[in-house]
């Protein structure tokens, strides 16, 4: 506590804020699959079209923030975020009764976390230093799995002792996203920065938006088809699967900022190249683990996988930091993080509804060959990246010293 103190008012509200995030987000990640399989029966191709209107948000996102920006500043946003997120996670669990319903609810809890994701980066840029965006990010990210372990802790215990209440879940969850709109309204980071008011396209920054399509692949890969495999195909419990979240997340508060120092260290490009080549050994596992090690021992790989591909949810900073290098004005990072959101929700309204037909059709297996092959592309996209050298004419090329 006395090194919270320690720090300046603004970075403890963002803290705060984010951690409280992090809680209602726990809460929702690791109860939505078990949920929609429990309650309303979804099947394999259901679960996939149901993404369209989860992500429809998402795509809408550059339009959105756009039109926020000309009202309000960032964490305006963010507490306008959260109060959707209440209000979604409210609805879900006390006035879902009907499948129609559950589309609704899910679709204003997905508009709130997409604003979110949209602003929560140029926040923690406001705070941090030249050269240590990483580590400014990789806090924030320890910040937020401190929170999912107190959101996914609530859930593993509540079920121990009542049993899968969905209801009192998500109403926990609401809670917690109205905590962190409070610490969000109070921020003052960014009052007097100058903010676009335009919509931005910048053929310099089509690298930022591949990674972007990329990054929506893994989303999925993660929250649609890894954990669906597990409660689908092995029929693991809700308690097992927010107990996976929360040994994910106890790793992460110390991971998630040693990643921000090693972005800070090796570079986005190195980080980014190898954290699509991981994403391939993922789905291979995904795909593979139970046709080639015996039961149970398949499912301990599995569990593994899937705690890996958590964690490494936290290089997806290096994609907000790569934008900061190369923007050409301050005032684009905003709205061009809200594009490259739509371009990776674009990739995640379309790849679910594909993965759905596949799974059917021919086998689980073959959403992870496809997602795999996906990921190898992503390597060679990853490979040119460059970052600009400091001064004058930042001129784009690796920086010295660097050796890929």
């Amino acid at each position: 506590m006395s090194r919270l103190s320690r720090l300046s008012p603004d970075l403890r509200r963002l803290l705060l804020a984010t951690l409280f995030f992090g809680a209602a987000g726990g809460v929702f990640a690791s109860t939505l699959n078990n949920y929609l399989s429990d309650v309303h029966r979804f099947g394999a191709e259901d679960r996939g079209w149901l993404e369209l209107p989860r992500e429809l948000p998402g795509f809408l996102i550059f339009l959105v923030s756009a039109a926020l920006l000309t009202r309000m500043r960032e964490s305006r946003m963010a507490v306008v975020a959260m109060a959707l997120t209440a209000l979604g996670s409210a609805g879900l669990g006390l006035l879902a009764p009907t499948t129609a319903l559950v589309v609704v609810w899910v679709a204003i809890w997905s508009l709130g976390d997409h604003i979110i994701f949209a602003v929560e980066g140029p926040l923690g840029l406001a705070l941090a230093k030249d050269g240590r965006e990483g580590r400014r990010l990789g806090q924030l990210g320890g910040a937020r799995n401190l929170g999912t372990i107190a959101g996914v802790g609530a859930v593993f215990g509540l079920a121990q002792l009542v049993g899968d209440r969905y209801d009192i879940f998500y109403a926990f969850a609401a809670v917690a996203a109205v905590a962190a709109g409070v610490f969000y309204f109070r921020l003052a980071a960014g009052r007097d920065a100058v903010r676009s008011r335009r919509l931005v396209w910048r053929k310099e920054y089509g690298i930022f938006y591949a990674i972007s399509a990329l990054f929506g692949i893994r989303k999925q890969i993660f929250l649609v088809f890894g954990s669906w495999v597990l409660v689908s195909i092995h029929e693991v419990a809700l308690s097992t699967i927010a107990l996976l979240y929360f040994i994910a997340s106890c790793l992460g508060i110390v991971l998630r900022p040693l990643m921000g120092e090693i972005i800070d260290w090796l570079g986005e490009r190195t980080v980014l190249a190898g954290d699509t080549l991981i994403l391939l050994f993922i789905c291979l596992t995904y795909a593979f683990a139970s046709h080639l090690i015996p039961a149970p021992f398949d499912l301990w790989v599995l569990f593994g996988a899937y705690v890996l591909d958590n964690l490494l949810f936290a290089l997806r900073v290096a994609r907000t930091t790569y934008l900061k290098k190369i923007a050409r004005d301050p005032a684009d990072i905003t709205p061009t993080i809200s594009l490259g959101i739509t371009i990776d929700h674009a990739v995640a309204m379309s790849l679910p509804v594909l993965s759905g037909f596949l799974w059917e059709a021919f086998g689980f297996e073959w959403v992870f060959l496809l997602a795999g092959a996906i990921a190898l592309a992503g390597f060679f996209v990853c490979l040119k990246i460059r970052v600009p050298v400091p001064g004058p004419g930042r001129n784009f090329a690796p920086r010295p010293g660097y050796n890929p």
